[in-house]
């Protein structure tokens, strides 16, 4: 596939293959057709015979080529099995258009320090697991690790001690390398139930950048837990504009990973329980 895609970016060599799908031609027609000489339309046609998309038939002293369409059937297929994935991804591009638009709109109105203190934000899931699963996956560090961090984000730190005083820390890592964390601490927590803290986001050099404050209940419900997530923030700094601008998308994603885990966790778990009565 990688030969027919080379042998196709050249725009003379695609010229000769919309030709040659048209019938058989020779090298001289190609090469008047497509304004070449014709040394350099024989290379071409050798490259693309390289390439599998096209024969040479020698018929005396002409040489007659023609377009082979098994090469170009496949590159169709797997052309509309990228488009397909594309399309199965739109939403993940609409994630960025969101988060540029995002901060477009919080870099016109950062004008100074504390510009964006006392905003709000609030997130509610039903989650198919008990509270006590649901818990554990705040709690745990390897667990936590699995979904506290927005695609393509990797969790390299995490830490929440669900104790008065506990620490909190989120370090992750994005594509090119860079680094980001926050920490804080735990204010309440009752386990299964309630979980409040604090977690700064800090900058390079180790300064706060913002604070949320974050206040986490779970509650069961039929099928599973609700939790509830209220998150406030302050200390704000104009350099904080796309952290902020980015902390309803990317709690929303994350959220969403921790729904995916836990999904996936009962449904094994629930397998290997069938399994095991059978």
């Amino acid at each position: 596939m990688d030969a027919i895609v080379s042998a196709l970016g050249d725009a003379t060599r695609w010229r000769i293959v919309e030709l040659l799908a048209q019938g058989p031609r020779s090298v001289g027609e190609l090469a008047e057709l497509t304004g070449s000489r014709q040394p350099q339309t024989t290379k071409h046609l050798q490259t693309l015979a390289r390439a599998g998309l096209v024969t040479v038939y020698p018929l005396g002293q002409r040489r007659v080529y023609a377009v082979e369409t098994g090469p170009l059937t496949g590159l169709a297929k797997r052309l509309e099995e990228l488009a397909e994935a594309a399309r199965e991804h739109e939403g993940e591009r609409d994630v960025i258009a969101r988060y540029r638009a995002a901060i477009e709109a919080d870099t016109a109105v950062a004008d100074r320090d504390q510009w964006a203190d006392g905003r709000t934000f609030s997130f509610d899931r039903v989650l198919a697991a008990p509270r006590e699963a649901v818990w554990r996956h705040w709690t745990d560090p390897e667990l936590l690790a699995s979904w506290w961090a927005p695609a393509p984000m990797v969790a390299t730190d995490c830490v929440l001690e669900p104790e008065p005083g506990g620490r909190v820390v989120l370090e992750y890592r994005d594509g090119e390398g860079h680094r980001y964390r926050s920490q804080g601490r735990v204010r309440a927590a009752k386990r299964a139930q309630h979980l409040v803290f604090d977690l700064s986001v800090l900058d390079a050099a180790g300064a706060v950048s913002f604070t949320g404050h974050y206040d986490l209940a779970l509650t069961s419900v039929p099928g599973g837990t609700r939790l509830r997530l209220d998150l406030g923030i302050t200390e704000t700094t104009v350099e904080a504009v796309p952290f902020i601008a980015g902390i309803e998308t990317g709690w929303g994603q994350v959220l969403d990973n921790l729904a995916e885990i836990l999904g996936n966790s009962m449904h094994t778990k629930h397998t290997k329980r069938k399994g095991h009565q059978s």
